[in-house]
């Protein structure tokens, strides 16, 4: 063989010059991104995305409990034309994924939540705004390519009904289409690596930070270029009060209201005229009285580990939950999952869709918009590719036929009873 024909034939291509495409080109996984993003990142920041509560048995749970499912395909079945395609609470979205609540993401990005946004609008999917956000709510409803996203927006409760009332009005007043409320947060996490690492908003100048600083410039370069942290929505400016809060990392979580009762959740139904979701840890006799109280649906979630240690999987909740609230009401979990196969599961089990948190962080640390942009694709490519070797190929389909498709890996315990979902494709 010549020489010129060998090179033909390894097609030898130059990785590109550009640092975010070459980083995404080096990419094939969402864990292959937080590679990424753990190598910018300073070890407090990176702890506080990627940390748990207490000793971390639900942060490592969550994804043990999901791959506790194994697929069992159908075979010979025509899967050319698959589609990913779905609604989600009557809006259409390009897969049954979304983009989860995050806090203070402008301190894992200086772009922040509108870049967030406008990659789940060039995805076709949901975005949660969190109201421990760095951008206001009204500010993200005109930011560029967040008009194109289904906005969200996460309320929590406050010992101070008018902060909580005020949130509402506001979000209803900027487009959002779904409250969520969340119920898990009384009291903060102990969240033992921010403990350790002092993380706080602004950081504090630890010797440890200081060693940060000179381990990633880059990081710290980008934070002071970029204007001022604060919690976007309590804190004065946009947001509607005439006296700022000068709330920190240390003493925002004390505003929450940890007296909430389901008295709260009926006021908040009466206040929200859209649609209207509670995340959390909810039982099925909880699923049940939400619905009863006219909620749209609910998010099974232990905040990704970071609250109350030890909590059951949200995994596990789906199929008990999706059995006692019926058909008509939306089921969606969040919390482990990293992978197109993870969603594929948890919508066999019986749920509307599947929320991300850490894994669109990662993309946006690694690529800003794009590198989001990029989770949102992998995710969606990783699931349509495991519904065609499933022998699906649609969403409904998946749903229908899931009791025969996923079953409990042999030797598992607690087995959980698959409910197939009625009223859809044979």
């Amino acid at each position: 063989m010549r020489p010129g024909e060998a090179l033909a034939l390894l097609n030898l291509t130059l990785p590109p010059l550009n640092g975010e495409r070459r980083r995404l080109a080096a990419a094939h996984t969402v864990a292959e991104l937080r590679r990424i993003a753990r190598r910018r990142l300073p070890r407090s920041v990176f702890d506080y995305v990627d940390g748990g509560a207490n000793e971390e048995h639900s942060l490592r749970g969550n994804a043990r409990a999901i791959r506790e499912w194994q697929f069992h395909p159908r075979a010979l079945v025509d899967v050319t034309e698959t589609s990913t395609e779905t609604t989600i609470l009557g809006h259409p979205a390009a897969a049954p994924i979304g983009f989860a609540p995050t806090g203070y993401t402008r301190m894992i990005s200086p772009l922040g939540e509108p870049a967030v946004a406008a990659a789940a609008g060039r995805c076709g999917l949901p975005y949660v705004l969190s109201t421990m956000a760095t951008t206001a709510l009204e500010d993200l409803a005109i930011a560029p390519g967040a008009a194109d996203a289904d906005r969200w927006f996460q309320l929590y409760v406050w010992k101070d009904r008018r902060v909580t009332h005020e949130l509402i009005r506001r979000a209803a007043d900027t487009g959002y289409r779904v409250l969520e409320v969340a119920i898990d947060t009384a009291v903060s996490g102990m969240r033992v690596r921010d403990v350790r690492n002092g993380f706080t908003i602004p950081p504090q100048l630890t010797p440890g930070s200081v060693f940060d600083i000179g381990l990633k410039p880059n990081y710290w370069m980008g934070m002071l270029r970029s204007p001022a942290l604060e919690f976007a929505n309590v804190s004065g400016g946009t947001t509607g009060s005439d006296e700022p809060h000068g709330f920190t990392i240390e003493n925002i979580s004390q505003q929450f209201d940890p007296a909430v009762t389901w008295d709260d959740i009926a006021d908040i139904r009466e206040r929200w005229s859209g649609t209207l979701v509670l995340k959390g840890p909810l039982s099925p006799d909880d699923a049940v009285r939400a619905h009863e109280l006219g909620v749209d649906g609910v998010h099974l979630s232990n905040h990704g580990g970071r609250q109350l240690d030890r909590t059951v999987a949200p995994i596990d909740l789906v199929a008990p939950v999706r059995a006692a609230v019926g058909e008509d009401f939306s089921v969606f979990v969040d919390s482990g999952f990293s992978h197109g196969d993870d969603i594929a599961v948890a919508i066999a089990l019986g749920a509307d869709a599947v929320f991300v948190g850490r894994a669109y962080l990662w993309g946006l640390v690694a690529a800003g918009e794009a590198g989001v942009a990029r989770v949102g694709s992998l995710l969606t490519t990783e699931l349509r590719r495991a519904m065609q070797l499933l022998g699906v190929t649609s969403i409904e389909e998946l749903r229908a036929h899931g009791a025969s498709l996923v079953q409990r890996r042999a030797g598992s315990t607690a087995p959980i009873t698959v409910t197939p979902r009625m009223g859809t494709a044979p």
